[in-house]
C-alpha cells in the first residue's frame, strides 16, 4: 500500500508526513495483493462469536473486491486489560475487556483472515488522555521532558495504524505536548476542521489517500478524513484560544469531501470525534457536537463514517444521504479498546474506475480474544512504572469514606476535593482585594465507586475519586448567578412525589445528565426540592447563617471544564476570573494530603445541602 497525505500552505500545520512502501508480494485469490501476513485464528470465529451474521459471508461476486476497514475510538490511554483505579486486571458486569493489547489480537486475526492488504485500520480520537498511564506520562513524568516515547504512539505503531484523528481530549494537554506526540506517530493524525486561527488553514492533516494494489486493475484509492469536535474550543479553551479554532463538521466534510474525490479517492471514509444524536451538551453558540449522522446525511459522495465520542456500541448504521439518495454506513465501536468496528465494502470496477456496491458494519467485542503480548511487551515498563506510582501512599484515613451516595447526600469524600479547592484557592488570592470576597467551591461526583479505605489512602485512591485531569479556576459569581447555578445542577433529579418511597437511585440521571454534571457547593447551605418542578427547587440558600442576597458577591473554585463553559452551567463561563495558575486538582489533593498526613472528615466534613420534598429533608 501507499499513501498519499494532504498538503497545504502556511501558517505552518501541525502533522507528520508518513508514507507505506510498496512492497513485492503474492497475488492472494481475490485479486489483492498480501503483504506482511500475520499469522492467527480465524477471523471468522472472532465475527461468529460477537454474534455477527456476516462472520459467514458469501465469497464476492465475480470482478469486485472486499476491503476491510477497521476502527477504534476513544481509547483513552488504555494500553492493556488493567484497572489502575483497583490495582487489578479490568472486569465490569458485562464481562467486556480494555487495551489496545486487546485491541492487536483481533486486529491480527482480521488481518490474517483477510490478508494485510486487504485491509485498512483508522482511530475516531480520544486516545492520549483518560487513564492514570496517560496522565503520568503528560503531567508526572512528561514525555515531552524525557524524550520517551508516549506509550500509546508506541502502541499503536506496533499495531500499524493507517490514520488516526484527534478527539477533543487530545487538547487537554496544551498543544505543545499534542504537538509531540503526533511527531511520534508513524501515521498521519488528521483534523480537517481544526484551524489555524482566523483562517481556513488547517493546523493539522486534513486527510489521506492510500492505494490498495489491485492485479491486473488500477490501484483502489481509499481516502480518510479527519474530523474533531466543536466543543474543543469550550472544554480547552485555555490551550487553544487564539490559536486554534474548530470548524463545522458539516461545512468542513462538505469542503474536503469533493477535493478528496478530486484527488482520486475511490472510497471516502470520515473518522469523526462526534457522536451521531445531533445535538449538543452546550449551547448553540458552536457547531453541532454530535454531527455524524448530519454529516452522512448532507455531504455527498462519503461512503463510510466511523464515529466515536459518545462511548457507544453501535455496530451499524445505514444513513440515506439528502442529496444522491446514496446509503451511507456508519459505525461506533465502544470506549476504551472494548469494541473493534469492521467495516466490508464490496467494490466494484466500472466504466474505469472503483466504486462501492455493497456494504456491511458490525463491532467485535474483545474480549473474545487475550493480550496481544507483543503489545504488552511494548508498554511493560511504563505499564509497571504507572503502577508502583499509583500504588504510593499518600495519606492515612481515620474512617473509610465513599461516593456510593454522594449523587444525593452531602458525603464527606466529596467535601474532602471541596476543601482542597477552598484552601488552595484561599491560599493563592490572599493579600489581593479578592481575599476579602467569602470562598465557596463547586465539585461533582464522577465516579460513585470511589472511596478512601480506613487507613492507608494511595495514590490509585485519589485518581479514583477524581478520574479528570481539570485544572482549578476560581471565578466571581452573584449570589442571583449561584441561585440560578444550582437550579440548573438540580435538574439532574427527577420529580419526586412527597409521598414516594425513598429510593434515590432512581431519581437521579434525569434528562440523561450524567453524574459529573450534578455540581455540589460546599460554604453554603441550601436544599433541593425534588418535589418542585425544575427551576423552582432550590431552597433556604444561606452563607453563614444569613440568606445570601441577589447582588452579595463570591469567589467561586471550579475546575477549568465547568468554568469554560462545559455542562453549559449558567453564568460561570463569562465570570471575571480570578485565579487560573494551571494546577492540576488531582494532584492538588494529593499535595494536601501528604502536606496533612491525615484524612479526617471531623476536618471538613459539613452537611450544608440536602435533597428535600416538600420541606422536609428526604434522609
Amino acid at each position: 500500500m501507499t499513501r498519499h497525505t494532504a498538503p497545504h500552505s502556511e501558517p505552518a500545520p501541525r502533522w507528520c508526513s508518513c508514507a507505506v512502501p510498496d512492497d513485492a508480494s503474492e497475488p492472494t485469490t481475490s485479486g489483492l495483493s498480501r503483504r506482511g501476513l500475520l499469522v492467527g485464528a480465524s477471523a471468522a470465529s472472532v465475527l461468529a462469536a460477537a454474534g455477527w451474521p456476516g462472520a459467514a459471508q458469501a465469497a464476492p461476486r465475480d470482478g469486485s473486491v472486499t476491503i476491510t476497514i477497521m476502527g477504534t475510538s476513544d481509547l483513552h490511554a488504555n494500553a492493556v486489560n488493567w484497572d489502575y483505579y483497583k490495582d487489578a486486571t479490568y472486569s465490569d458486569s458485562a464481562g467486556n475487556a480494555i487495551g489496545l493489547a486487546r485491541v492487536s489480537s483481533v486486529v491480527k486475526q482480521i488481518r490474517a483472515d483477510r490478508g494485510r492488504e486487504h485491509t485498512l485500520l483508522f482511530d475516531a480520537g480520544d486516545t492520549i488522555q483518560g487513564s492514570p498511564l496517560g496522565f503520568y506520562y503528560a503531567l508526572v513524568d512528561p514525555v515531552t521532558e524525557s524524550g520517551a516515547v508516549h506509550p500509546i504512539a508506541a502502541q499503536m505503531n506496533a499495531i500499524g495504524y493507517d490514520a488516526v484523528a484527534l478527539g477533543n481530549h487530545e487538547f487537554n494537554y496544551g498543544l505543545e505536548f499534542l504537538d509531540y506526540w503526533i511527531s511520534q506517530m508513524e501515521c498521519p493524525v488528521l483534523a480537517a476542521n481544526a484551524v489555524h486561527a482566523g483562517t481556513k488553514v488547517p493546523a493539522y492533516t486534513p486527510y489521506t489517500i492510500t492505494s490498495m494494489k489491485v492485479k491486473g486493475r488500477p490501484p483502489i484509492r481509499v481516502g480518510v478524513l479527519g474530523l474533531t469536535n466543536p466543543g474543543v474550543v469550550i472544554w480547552d479553551k485555555a490551550n487553544v484560544s487564539g490559536k486554534i479554532e474548530v470548524q463545522d463538521l458539516v461545512e468542513a466534510a462538505a469542503r474536503w469531501v469533493p477535493v478528496m474525490r478530486d484527488a482520486g479517492a475511490d472510497v471516502v471514509v470520515v473518522s469523526a470525534h462526534s457522536g451521531d444524536s445531533g445535538l449538543s451538551s452546550y449551547g448553540g453558540d458552536l457547531p453541532v457536537e454530535n454531527a455524524a449522522a448530519l454529516v452522512a446525511e448532507q455531504v455527498p459522495g462519503i461512503d463510510a463514517i466511523l464515529f466515536g465520542h459518545a462511548h457507544k456500541d453501535i455496530p451499524q448504521r445505514l444513513v440515506t444521504n439528502a442529496a444522491t439518495g446514496r446509503e451511507v454506513i456508519l459505525s461506533e465501536p465502544k470506549n476504551w479498546g472494548q469494541r473493534l468496528s469492521i467495516f466490508d465494502l464490496e467494490l466494484e470496477f466500472v466504466r474505469g474506475k472503483w466504486s462501492v456496491a455493497k456494504h456491511s458494519a458490525t463491532t467485535v467485542n474483545t474480549n473474545t480474544v487475550v493480550d496481544d503480548a507483543e503489545l504488552v511487551a511494548v508498554v511493560r515498563a511504563q505499564h509497571e512504572a504507572v503502577v508502583t506510582y499509583v500504588n504510593t501512599p499518600v495519606a492515612v484515613s481515620t474512617e473509610a469514606l465513599s461516593a456510593a451516595e454522594a449523587c444525593w447526600k452531602d458525603t464527606a469524600i466529596l467535601d474532602y476535593v471541596n476543601a482542597v479547592q477552598t484552601s488552595t484557592v484561599a491560599a493563592a488570592v490572599a493579600g489581593t482585594p479578592e481575599a476579602a470576597l467569602p470562598i465557596v467551591s463547586i465539585a461533582a461526583p464522577f465516579n460513585r465507586g470511589a472511596t478512601f479505605p480506613a487507613g492507608e489512602v494511595t495514590i490509585r485512591d485519589v485518581a479514583g475519586l477524581y478520574i479528570y485531569d481539570n485544572t482549578l479556576m476560581a471565578s466571581i459569581l452573584t449570589g442571583a448567578q449561584i441561585k440560578d447555578y444550582l437550579e440548573y445542577s438540580a435538574k439532574y433529579f427527577v420529580k419526586v412525589a412527597p409521598d414516594a418511597p425513598v429510593a434515590p437511585a432512581t431519581w437521579t440521571n434525569n434528562l440523561n445528565t450524567p453524574d459529573y454534571n450534578y455540581d455540589q457547593f460546599s460554604g453554603l447551605d441550601y436544599g433541593v426540592d425534588i418535589s418542585q418542578e425544575i427551576g423552582s427547587r432550590i431552597v433556604g440558600l444561606s452563607y453563614n447563617g444569613a440568606p445570601v442576597t441577589a447582588g452579595q458577591q463570591f469567589l467561586v473554585a471550579v475546575n477549568n471544564y465547568r468554568q469554560s463553559g462545559g455542562g453549559g452551567f449558567p453564568h460561570i463561563a463569562t465570570a471575571p476570573v480570578v485565579y487560573n495558575a494551571q494546577v492540576a486538582i488531582r494532584e492538588a489533593i494529593i499535595s494536601y494530603a501528604s502536606a496533612a498526613g491525615t484524612i479526617d472528615p471531623a476536618d471538613f466534613h459539613v452537611e450544608n445541602w440536602r435533597l428535600v420534598r416538600n420541606g422536609t429533608p428526604v434522609f
